[in-house]
Protein backbone atom coordinates (compact mmCIF):
# COMPACT_ATOMS: atom_id res chain seq x y z
CA UNK A 1 0.00 0.00 0.00
CA UNK A 2 0.92 3.46 -0.45
CA UNK A 3 2.61 6.05 1.73
CA UNK A 4 1.62 9.82 2.40
CA UNK A 5 4.47 11.26 4.21
CA UNK A 6 5.40 14.92 5.12
CA UNK A 7 8.37 16.26 5.45
CA UNK A 8 9.30 19.35 7.33
CA UNK A 9 12.89 21.08 8.34
CA UNK A 10 14.39 24.14 9.72
CA UNK A 11 17.77 25.32 9.57
CA UNK A 12 18.44 25.46 13.82
CA UNK A 13 16.95 23.85 16.98
CA UNK A 14 15.89 27.60 18.24
CA UNK A 15 13.38 27.35 14.94
CA UNK A 16 9.75 26.55 15.37
CA UNK A 17 8.75 23.53 13.09
CA UNK A 18 4.65 24.51 14.10
CA UNK A 19 4.05 26.25 10.55
CA UNK A 20 5.25 23.77 8.44
CA UNK A 21 3.87 20.85 10.54
CA UNK A 22 0.17 22.64 10.60
CA UNK A 23 0.64 23.24 6.65
CA UNK A 24 1.43 19.23 6.15
CA UNK A 25 -1.22 18.25 8.51
CA UNK A 26 -4.03 18.90 5.77
CA UNK A 27 -2.47 16.66 3.52
CA UNK A 28 -1.05 14.12 6.21
CA UNK A 29 -1.48 11.99 9.17
CA UNK A 30 0.30 13.22 12.10
CA UNK A 31 2.22 10.33 12.52
CA UNK A 32 3.25 10.50 9.17
CA UNK A 33 5.73 13.98 9.22
CA UNK A 34 9.03 13.77 9.47
CA UNK A 35 10.80 16.01 10.53
CA UNK A 36 14.66 18.18 10.75
CA UNK A 37 16.05 20.69 12.62
CA UNK A 38 19.31 21.09 10.42
CA UNK A 39 20.87 23.19 8.00
CA UNK A 40 20.10 22.72 4.15
CA UNK A 41 23.46 22.77 2.96
CA UNK A 42 23.40 18.86 1.97
CA UNK A 43 21.14 15.82 2.69
CA UNK A 44 23.02 14.37 5.79
CA UNK A 45 20.09 14.82 7.91
CA UNK A 46 18.67 12.14 10.23
CA UNK A 47 14.98 12.50 8.60
CA UNK A 48 15.35 13.23 5.31
CA UNK A 49 17.70 10.02 4.86
CA UNK A 50 15.12 7.74 6.55
CA UNK A 51 12.67 8.90 3.10
CA UNK A 52 15.26 7.46 1.45
CA UNK A 53 17.01 3.83 3.60
CA UNK A 54 15.32 1.75 5.95
CA UNK A 55 11.79 1.40 6.53
CA UNK A 56 10.47 4.28 6.31
CA UNK A 57 11.65 4.67 2.35
CA UNK A 58 10.03 6.31 -0.44
CA UNK A 59 9.04 3.56 -2.85
CA UNK A 60 6.78 3.82 -6.08
CA UNK A 61 3.58 5.19 -6.09
CA UNK A 62 4.37 6.76 -2.58
CA UNK A 63 3.61 10.43 -1.89
CA UNK A 64 6.01 12.96 0.00
CA UNK A 65 4.48 16.55 0.79
CA UNK A 66 6.87 19.29 1.63
CA UNK A 67 5.95 23.16 2.58
CA UNK A 68 8.53 24.72 0.12
CA UNK A 69 11.14 23.69 -1.87
CA UNK A 70 13.83 25.24 0.07
CA UNK A 71 12.74 22.60 2.61
CA UNK A 72 14.23 20.29 0.70
CA UNK A 73 17.44 22.47 0.17
CA UNK A 74 18.36 25.93 -0.19
CA UNK A 75 20.93 25.16 -3.19
CA UNK A 76 18.30 25.05 -6.01
CA UNK A 77 21.04 23.06 -7.87
CA UNK A 78 20.57 20.00 -5.17
CA UNK A 79 17.08 20.54 -5.06
CA UNK A 80 16.82 19.66 -8.39
CA UNK A 81 18.50 16.82 -7.89
CA UNK A 82 15.99 15.38 -5.21
CA UNK A 83 13.20 16.14 -7.57
CA UNK A 84 14.48 14.01 -10.46
CA UNK A 85 15.72 11.44 -8.02
CA UNK A 86 11.65 11.28 -7.09
CA UNK A 87 10.46 11.46 -10.34
CA UNK A 88 13.00 8.53 -11.63
CA UNK A 89 11.53 6.60 -8.53
CA UNK A 90 7.85 7.16 -9.28
CA UNK A 91 7.68 9.31 -6.37
CA UNK A 92 5.17 12.11 -6.68
CA UNK A 93 6.32 15.55 -5.13
CA UNK A 94 3.45 17.56 -3.36
CA UNK A 95 4.77 21.68 -2.88
CA UNK A 96 1.82 23.00 -0.60
CA UNK A 97 3.50 26.73 -1.85
CA UNK A 98 3.08 25.61 -5.86
CA UNK A 99 -0.73 24.85 -6.07
CA UNK A 100 -0.45 22.74 -9.39
CA UNK A 101 1.68 20.15 -7.22
CA UNK A 102 -0.86 19.35 -4.92
CA UNK A 103 -3.56 18.33 -8.01
CA UNK A 104 -4.44 14.81 -8.39
CA UNK A 105 -4.95 13.99 -12.27
CA UNK A 106 -7.21 11.47 -13.29
CA UNK A 107 -5.69 7.88 -14.69
CA UNK A 108 -4.81 8.91 -18.37
CA UNK A 109 -3.47 11.97 -17.62
CA UNK A 110 -0.66 11.17 -15.53
CA UNK A 111 1.72 13.22 -18.10
CA UNK A 112 0.16 16.78 -17.31
CA UNK A 113 2.08 15.61 -13.43
CA UNK A 114 5.34 14.63 -15.18
CA UNK A 115 5.08 18.06 -17.15
CA UNK A 116 4.89 20.25 -13.81
CA UNK A 117 8.03 18.15 -12.66
CA UNK A 118 9.75 19.28 -15.69
CA UNK A 119 8.95 22.54 -15.19
CA UNK A 120 10.01 22.48 -11.60
CA UNK A 121 13.25 21.13 -13.07
CA UNK A 122 13.82 23.97 -15.30
CA UNK A 123 12.97 26.13 -13.35
CA UNK A 124 15.75 25.23 -10.81
CA UNK A 125 18.07 24.71 -13.50
CA UNK A 126 17.15 28.35 -14.52
CA UNK A 127 17.37 29.85 -10.88
CA UNK A 128 20.81 27.79 -9.97
CA UNK A 129 22.56 28.96 -12.98
CA UNK A 130 21.47 32.58 -12.36
CA UNK A 131 22.51 32.18 -9.21
CA UNK A 132 26.25 31.39 -9.96
CA UNK A 133 26.51 34.01 -12.56
CA UNK A 134 25.45 36.36 -10.13
CA UNK A 135 28.14 35.04 -7.63
CA UNK A 136 30.73 34.99 -10.29
CA UNK A 137 29.91 38.38 -11.45
CA UNK A 138 29.80 39.93 -7.79
CA UNK A 139 33.34 38.07 -6.99
CA UNK A 140 35.16 39.53 -10.53
CA UNK A 141 33.44 43.21 -9.57
CA UNK A 142 35.12 42.42 -6.20
CA UNK A 143 38.20 42.11 -7.45
CA UNK A 144 38.56 44.52 -9.77
CA UNK A 145 37.91 47.29 -7.20
CA UNK A 146 40.57 45.85 -5.77
CA UNK A 147 44.08 47.35 -5.29
CA UNK A 148 47.71 45.77 -5.67
CA UNK A 149 50.61 45.78 -3.61
CA UNK A 150 54.01 46.09 -4.84
CA UNK A 151 54.27 42.45 -5.22
CA UNK A 152 51.17 42.13 -7.56
CA UNK A 153 49.09 40.83 -4.88
CA UNK A 154 45.10 41.72 -4.32
CA UNK A 155 44.44 43.82 -0.97
CA UNK A 156 41.33 43.43 0.86
CA UNK A 157 39.36 47.13 0.79
CA UNK A 158 37.81 45.77 4.03
CA UNK A 159 41.04 44.67 5.74
CA UNK A 160 43.71 46.32 3.91
CA UNK A 161 45.52 43.00 4.24
CA UNK A 162 47.10 40.91 1.17
CA UNK A 163 44.10 38.56 0.21
CA UNK A 164 44.99 34.92 0.06
CA UNK A 165 47.71 32.71 1.43
CA UNK A 166 50.69 34.56 2.19
CA UNK A 167 53.95 34.62 -0.30
CA UNK A 168 56.19 31.61 1.05
CA UNK A 169 59.68 32.94 2.07
CA UNK A 170 63.32 31.14 1.55
CA UNK A 171 64.42 29.83 4.69
CA UNK A 172 67.58 31.60 6.04
CA UNK A 173 70.10 28.33 4.66
CA UNK A 174 68.57 28.43 1.20
CA UNK A 175 71.76 29.61 -0.60
CA UNK A 176 73.64 27.27 1.45
CA UNK A 177 71.59 24.53 0.83
CA UNK A 178 70.13 24.44 -2.97
CA UNK A 179 73.51 25.12 -4.43
CA UNK A 180 74.11 21.52 -2.87
CA UNK A 181 70.75 19.86 -4.08
CA UNK A 182 71.50 21.50 -7.66
CA UNK A 183 74.80 19.57 -7.71
CA UNK A 184 73.24 16.12 -6.93
CA UNK A 185 74.86 16.47 -3.65
CA UNK A 186 72.05 16.04 -1.50
CA UNK A 187 68.67 14.22 -1.85
CA UNK A 188 65.70 16.97 -2.36
CA UNK A 189 64.06 14.86 1.09
CA UNK A 190 67.17 15.86 2.73
CA UNK A 191 67.30 19.29 1.42
CA UNK A 192 63.69 19.50 2.72
CA UNK A 193 64.73 18.26 6.12
CA UNK A 194 68.21 20.54 6.47
CA UNK A 195 65.67 23.53 5.45
CA UNK A 196 62.32 22.38 7.02
CA UNK A 197 60.31 22.62 4.00
CA UNK A 198 57.52 20.64 2.92
CA UNK A 199 57.41 19.13 -0.77
CA UNK A 200 55.05 21.57 -2.31
CA UNK A 201 56.32 24.44 -0.44
CA UNK A 202 60.11 23.54 -1.38
CA UNK A 203 59.25 23.08 -5.29
CA UNK A 204 57.42 26.06 -5.49
CA UNK A 205 60.43 28.20 -4.00
CA UNK A 206 62.61 26.13 -6.48
CA UNK A 207 60.19 27.22 -9.84
CA UNK A 208 60.41 31.19 -8.14
CA UNK A 209 63.99 30.88 -7.33
CA UNK A 210 64.65 29.65 -11.07
CA UNK A 211 62.55 32.11 -12.06
CA UNK A 212 64.30 34.98 -10.96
Amino acid sequence: MSKVVGYARVSTREQNLDRQIKALQQYVEPDMIVTDKASGKDFQRDGYQSLKVGIGKLVKGDTLYIKSLDRLSRNKEQAKQEIQYFKAHGIKLKVIDIPTTLIDYPEGQEWVSDMVTNILIEVLTSIAENERKTIKQRQREGYDSMKRDTEGRLISNKTGNPVGRPKATYPDNWQEVIPQWQAKQITARKAMEMMNLKPNTFYKLVKQYQTQ
